[in-house]
């Protein structure tokens, strides 16, 4: 007769918290889920499930849940992850905004508000206002400053290892020591990222790139800027700067750039040839373009037409070199997808083998910040793991 092992208590610890980190993983992705479902998505045996439930019980980071209201639970029991353990406050730094929300450790946003920055905002301005944000966002969701696991903020430009800002709009900010003084005025570690790889991120966790391991997100708008995943990891290269498509057809001038100013200039250019007829006028800012191009303007209509070539003309190499499977559009520019889809999907289609699937962002201009709680949870479930294990 053969029996049956019962699982030893005396697991090795290594093992046991992989096994733990497993399940945790599996409860903050489908909760609320039972100890079986847990099981098969995992991969691990409904006893090493109960002992790590256990455990996590036992540390707060998990609890009992009410089942699935959309199907019958047979009696089962229900996990979820206890969101107060944490929270993780992100914030966007825009040309014209700051923007910022806190979420806590369920992925659950309590509270996001969006501050508009005073034209001409010198970056002491610009620092001032994310210090204020953050503390006015910890404050309104219920938190004190010590439930804050950590704070990511998405900017404009290069981030180097020290949390130095290089390549951006904000001249101002240029070289300066951002992370280490955004720490001393929020209280919390700060991590620092560029605005566009936490779109991509954001998009990744949420939005319309959601299981999809190779694409990226292209915004146009000011300038031009791509974040790209592949292997469902999100790629940096070697000095963070990858992405910085402002200069990848260095050499070859405006002709090719999509940009809110030269989108400006070509409107310019075209309304001045003898006999035009179009409601343009000066300055042709981008947005009258765009909207005169629906009211079936010709000049306008033209000039979109242009900005879609040159935006597939920069989609082009990099399908071409990493295959991606997927193309998602954002920034002031890019989220006209009514007018520009068709003719990018167009022209890939007829330049590439394998052209990418094009999308408009599905979170707006909610995605550099959906990035940026993204980045801060993973960051804080690891942390809040950690902690709550060692102190059990």
């Amino acid at each position: 007769m053969t029996t049956r092992r019962k699982p030893s208590s005396a697991m090795p610890p290594l093992l046991k918290a992989m096994n733990e980190r497993t399940v945790l993983e599996a409860i903050r992705s489908g909760a609320p889920i039972s100890r079986a479902e847990i099981s098969r998505r995992a991969g691990i045996s409904k006893p090493t499930v109960s002992l790590a439930l256990r455990a996590l019980v036992d540390a707060g980071l998990v609890r009992e849940a009410d089942h699935d209201p959309d199907g019958p639970s047979y009696g089962a029991v229900f996990f979820e992850p206890v969101p107060d353990a944490a929270l993780v406050l992100g914030l966007d730094l825009g040309a014209r905004f700051v923007r910022g929300a806190v979420c806590d450790l369920g992925g659950t946003t309590r509270v996001r508000q969006d501050v508009e920055l005073v034209a001409g905002s010198d970056a002491d301005a610009a620092l001032a206002a994310i210090v204020g944000l953050g503390a006015r966002l910890v404050e309104a969701a219920g938190g004190v400053p010590d439930v804050v696991d950590g704070v990511v903020v998405g900017v404009p430009g290069v981030v180097d290892d020290e949390g130095r800002l290089h390549l951006s709009h904000f001249t101002t900010l240029e070289g300066r020591d951002l992370a280490d003084e955004l720490e001393r005025g929020l209280g919390h570690p700060v991590t620092l990222m560029n605005d566009i790889n936490l779109a991509a991120t954001g998009e990744h966790w949420r939005g319309v790139a959601q299981g999809v391991d190779d694409f990226a997100f292209l915004s146009v708008g000011t300038g031009l800027g791509m974040g790209l995943v592949l292997d469902g990891e999100l790629r940096l290269g070697r000095h963070g700067a990858a992405g910085e498509l402002d200069y990848s057809l260095v050499g070859f001038g405006a002709a090719h750039d999509p940009c809110a100013s030269a989108v400006s200039a070509l409107a310019s250019e075209l309304v001045s040839r003898e006999g035009a007829a179009t409601v343009l006028t000066p300055p042709f800012e981008p947005r009258d373009v765009f909207a005169a191009a629906r009211g079936g303007d010709p000049i306008a209509r033209e000039v979109v037409a242009e900005v879609a070539r040159r935006i597939a003309l920069h989609i082009a190499p990099v399908a071409a070199v990493a295959d991606i499977g997927l193309v998602v559009l954002g920034g002031g520019i890019g989220a006209n997808g009514d007018l520009l889809l068709d003719r990018i999907r167009a022209y890939l289609a007829e330049w590439l083998p394998y052209p990418p699937r094009v999308e408009i962002s599905s979170l707006g201009e909610a995605a550099v910040l959906s990035g940026a709680l993204a980045v801060g949870l993973r960051a804080a479930l690891d942390n809040v793991f950690r902690e709550r294990r060692t102190a059990v």
